[in-house]
C-alpha cells in the first residue's frame, strides 16, 4: 500500500490528465455531454419504476428516489469496473514503448468515472426537487461513502486488469458478473424485502453495505451507524491491498503479454 501511494503521488499529474482524457473521449461529438453520465440510470429507474412500483407493485414509498438512490452509485461501480478491466491491455502500446506505472491506467479509468458520478449529483438533485422528495442534510455526507466505494472499486480493477492481461477472456466474464451481481445486490429492493432464509447469504455481498450507505443518506435522510462506516472503510481498504497485491506482483510481466 505505501508503494502505491508513492505511486499516486508521483503521477497525479498523469493519472488527472489520463481520466480527462479518458471523459473527453467518451463523450466527443455528443450533444449532451456529461449528462449522458445520468441519462443511463435515468431510463432505467424509469422503466424500473413503472415495473416495480405500478405493475409488480412493491409497496415503498418514492421508488423512483429509492431507485436512483443505490443505481448511480451501482452504476459508477458497474462502468468503473468495465473501464479498468480493459485499461492495461488498451494501453500496451504505450507500455511497450514509454516506461510508466502500469498502476496509473486502472486507477485512472476509476477516476474518470468517479467525476462521472459526481457530475450525475447534480442532475439527481433536480429530480429530487421536481418529485418534490426532500433533500436532506445528511447529503453532506456523500464523500465517505464515495470513498468506501472508490476504494472497494479500484481494488476490483487492480484485479480484473491483471487478470485481463493474462486471460482476455476475463473482460467478458466480468460484464456476465456484473449482470448477476445486479440482481443479487440491494438496487431494485432492499434486504427487509427477502425471506429470512436468504439474508445470511445475501449478507455475503460487499456491495451490500456499500450501496446501503448511500440508499441511507439520500433517500431515508439517516446518518450510517459508525459501525457500518467502519466496515464500509475496511471492504474498501482490503480489496484495494489485495487487488494492488496482486496487480504489484505481475506488472513487470505486463509488456511481454499485452
Amino acid at each position: 500500500m505505501i508503494s502505491l501511494i508513492r505511486e499516486v503521488r508521483q503521477n497525479r499529474e498523469l493519472i488527472w490528465a489520463l481520466a480527462l482524457k479518458e471523459l473527453r473521449v467518451r463523450y466527443k461529438r455528443s450533444v449532451l455531454g456529461f449528462l449522458w453520465a445520468l441519462l443511463n440510470p435515468l431510463l432505467m429507474m424509469v422503466i424500473l419504476t413503472v415495473v416495480f412500483s405500478h405493475i409488480m407493485r412493491l409497496p415503498v414509498q418514492s421508488y423512483a428516489v429509492f431507485l436512483l438512490s443505490a443505481l448511480l452509485p451501482w452504476t459508477f461501480f458497474s462502468q468503473a469496473l468495465s473501464y479498468a478491466v480493459e485499461s492495461v491491455v488498451g494501453n500496451g502500446a504505450l507500455l511497450q514503448k514509454v516506461r510508466v506505472d502500469k498502476s496509473v491506467f486502472p486507477i485512472a479509468a476509476v477516476t474518470s468515472n468517479i467525476l462521472n458520478l459526481f457530475f450525475s449529483l447534480v442532475p439527481m438533485v433536480v429530480i429530487l426537487v421536481a418529485l418534490r422528495f426532500p433533500l436532506h442534510w445528511t447529503w453532506l455526507f456523500l464523500p465517505v461513502p464515495m470513498i468506501s466505494l472508490f476504494l472497494f472499486t479500484l481494488g476490483c480493477g487492480f484485479l480484473c486488469a491483471t487478470m485481463n492481461v493474462f486471460y482476455r477472456d476475463v473482460s467478458h466474464v466480468v460484464q456476465i458478473i456484473l449482470q448477476a451481481w445486479f440482481y443479487l445486490s440491494p438496487v431494485l429492493y432492499s434486504l427487509d424485502f427477502l425471506p429470512h432464509r436468504f439474508r445470511g447469504v445475501f449478507r455475503l455481498n460487499p456491495m451490500l453495505y456499500l450501496l446501503n450507505e448511500f440508499r441511507m443518506v439520500i433517500y431515508y435522510g439517516q446518518m450510517p451507524a459508525l459501525g457500518s462506516i467502519a466496515a464500509c472503510l475496511a471492504i474498501g481498504m482490503f480489496f484495494l491491498a489485495a487487488g494492488y497485491a496482486l496487480f504489484h506482483r505481475y506488472e513487470s510481466s505486463f509488456a511481454y503479454y499485452v
